[in-house]
């Protein structure tokens, strides 16, 4: 392929990645924000617009940020929840429900945290980072499913009375220890990997390709603008992911 030219069309997907697709017991995917963009979420620096244009995102997404203003975390959550929920799955999401269904196994793992994947009809995604329509105990750290409404904000945790907080991993924090060690062994078994709309440089998810491709697997990343060489088993593709996807599906398993 030219590098950087935008794919639009099955033509112009690399025969041997289509090959590889269809011949996959395991597929491994990774997602990351460039596949909720089409669904018109804002990634999370872009989300500092508006009322929260005056906030850096470290003022709102830290253990030290929710201890100094809990009330100003929960409402920037809220407002985010409320974009989430109002976005709809785009055909990127909903071709990866499809493609799961033409694979022995396909393990689904997410940096998003807008549970676009589940409504879309994925199951058993693996979320890094959480997601932002769940709450758990600030003190705690249990999940919290229902609570007494009240005036205040942030709610207290039904069990011990701590602060209500979103269930996302925010920075200083490590990633869910279940959800990481899944996605490894994920990186470990498959013998095709798909990067979606991820810069790839925020670890540790950025070393999941490197690790499949190490354990001889074939990588694909795909998003607007992708770097990686393409090379035996390596493909760059530039492109939406609501585009790609869809024609990664009718190329490998044409109707």
């Amino acid at each position: 392929m030219r590098d950087k030219q935008q794919v639009t069309d099955i033509s112009a997907i690399p025969a041997g990645l289509l090959t590889a697709l269809r011949q996959a017991r395991h597929l491994a995917v990774l997602t990351g924000a460039g596949i909720s963009a089409e669904s018109g979420l804002a990634t999370f620096r872009e989300a500092q617009t508006g009322l929260w244009a005056q906030f850096r995102p470290e003022e709102l997404a830290t253990p030290e940020a929710f201890a100094r203003n809990p009330r100003l975390v929960w409402d920037w959550y809220a407002w985010r929840r409320e974009q989430a929920a109002k976005a709809e799955p785009n055909a990127g999401h909903r071709a990866l429900v499809t493609i799961a269904q033409k694979v022995p196994q396909l393990t689904l793992i997410t940096q998003n945290v807008d549970g676009l994947h589940e409504r879309a009809g994925s199951r058993e995604v693996i979320e890094l980072h959480g997601n932002i329509a769940r709450m758990k105990c600030s003190v705690d750290g249990g999940l919290v499913t229902t609570w007494t409404e009240t005036d205040q904000l942030p709610p207290p945790c039904p069990r011990c009375g701590g602060l209500l907080r979103p269930d996302v991993v925010w920075f200083g924090e490590m990633l869910p220890a279940q959800a990481l060690q899944a996605a490894i062994h994920a990186a470990e078994t498959c013998d095709v990997f798909l990067s979606i709309g991820t810069s790839g440089v925020v670890e540790p998810a950025a070393s999941l390709p490197r690790i499949a491709q190490r354990r001889g697997a074939t990588v694909a990343y795909i998003n607007l603008d992708v770097t990686p060489a393409v090379t035996d088993r390596r493909y760059a593709i530039n492109g939406k992911a609501g585009e790609i996807l869809p024609a990664l599906l009718q190329g490998a398993w044409p109707q």
